[in-house]
């Protein structure tokens, strides 16, 4: 993939922890609806997990295939993207359809992060919706992306 090119994805990479599940679930369910091929990352229940372990599997998932999207979901939201982003892989904490908007206009995040617990599940639905059809602006924003990791090594 070069430089600037725009993810389109039709395949939703999903992982959650105990503390997000129900809304995995629910976005699994949706994301079929909407027509996106759902991969599972797990749990597959509700028996109480460690987040980095889900966050990592979603990320070398789509660290093997560039054209795919993620998301991950545990109570807060901010365990998943500190270990994404951790992981290389540009993931986006958003609690308002205008942070998903700008994630993946500005910042051509791949992974959508969310917090069961402080988000309602139409909000969350809302948020998910912008964050996969809002499409990456380039130009200025690539270079700035670019810059990310000359500054940070």
């Amino acid at each position: 993939m070069e430089s600037g090119d725009h993810i389109v994805s039709k395949t939703i990479v999903i992982g959650s922890d105990h503390g997000g599940y129900n809304l995995k679930s629910v976005f699994i369910a949706k994301l079929k609806e909407w027509g996106y091929a759902v991969e599972d990352e797990g749990p597959d229940c509700l028996d109480s997990c460690d987040y980095p372990l889900f966050a990592a599997k979603v990320c070398n998932n789509l660290a093997k295939d560039e054209s795919k999207l993620g998301v991950l979901i545990c109570g807060t939201g901010l365990g998943m993207s500190m270990t994404a982003n951790r992981m290389g892989i540009r993931a986006a904490l958003c609690s308002n359809e205008f942070h998903a908007r700008m994630a993946r206009e500005h910042n051509d995040a791949r992974i959508l992060c969310m917090g069961e617990r402080v988000t309602g599940q139409g909000l969350a639905l809302e948020i998910l919706k912008v964050f996969l059809e809002t499409e990456f602006g380039g130009d200025r924003h690539q270079r700035r992306i670019d810059l990310i990791d000359t500054v940070s090594k």
